[in-house]
């Protein structure tokens, strides 16, 4: 298992980027810089990290490839594409982002179209679309699961797997993201179990947070920092490593480089 954090750390160089995430521990790194730098930013980054031992595990795409506007969808399918390419360019782990919806003023939201049949097959073509635009061997294209959007679970990303009929098509996996019912929150080992022995060896990189519920008369939910939740941590990392030796896992959604640095050393702890 290779751990990272979602953050360059300040960097201002690629250079200075490699050498800030290995003080930290880091063996794992998102790329911080996409398809539109410049060509010898892009090489100084990925040679950086290759000096470094760095294993890219992901390159972002983070843009509404499901659009309402047609032109919108049409520029961000080919951002998406492009960072395909990135990916495929520097040996990244994997292209990921969310299936994003037409259905909303808020690009990656929860509306009840998101699960519709008509959504569901725009997104099988967009992957598809994306996917045969750069036909990957290095590297895959991915979507993050999401509560409000396919996919929202290992079932609904299996099935998505059989619907797209693509080798470039893998799993990125983050488990709190598909924590979406009281069931899965109070029997989150059992869920956890469910989705490596589903999703397995498909998955090419992880997000790693906790979760914890708020004391409520509602059912709510709240992402936290590593510890702070219910999540057994431990058992995750060791269910990674068992899909793959090298599997990189990446700590997100901190608020600061100093919130990335007691998370990771928590979590390296264990």
């Amino acid at each position: 298992m290779k751990l990272g954090v979602m953050t360059d750390l300040g960097a201002k160089s690629a250079d200075d980027w490699a050498a800030k995430q290995i003080e930290l521990g880091c063996e794992a790194v998102s790329f911080p810089i996409n398809c539109e730098a410049d060509e010898k930013d892009i090489t100084a980054y990925k040679e950086a990290a290759d000096r470094a031992g760095l294993v890219i595990a992901e390159v972002g795409v983070w843009r509404n490839t499901l659009a309402v506007d047609l032109e919108e969808r049409s520029r961000m399918i080919d951002y998406a594409a492009d960072q395909l390419s990135l990916a495929e360019r520097i040996g990244a782990r994997c292209c990921v982002n969310v299936a994003g919806t037409p259905h909303g003023p808020r690009w990656d939201g929860g509306y009840a179209g998101n699960f519709d049949a008509e959504t569901r097959r725009d997104i099988i073509s967009m992957v598809r679309n994306i996917i045969d635009r750069v036909e990957p061997k290095n590297t895959k294209f991915t979507l993050e699961p999401m509560p409000w959007m396919v996919p929202s679970g290992p079932d609904d990303y299996l099935r998505l797997l059989g619907e797209v009929e693509r080798d470039g098509f893998g799993v990125h996996l983050d488990l709190i993201n598909m924590v979406t019912s009281p069931e899965r929150y109070f029997h989150l080992d059992e869920f956890m179990d469910e989705c490596f022995e589903k999703l397995g060896d498909k998955i090419c990189s992880i997000h790693l947070k906790d979760i914890r519920l708020l004391e409520d008369y509602t059912f709510q939910l709240k992402e936290c920092a590593c510890g702070e939740g219910i999540m057994n941590i431990k058992r995750y990392l060791e269910k990674a490593t068992a899909v793959r030796e090298d599997m990189p896992v990446i700590i997100e959604h901190l608020n600061s480089d100093e919130e990335y640095r007691r998370s990771f050393a928590y979590v390296r702890s264990l």
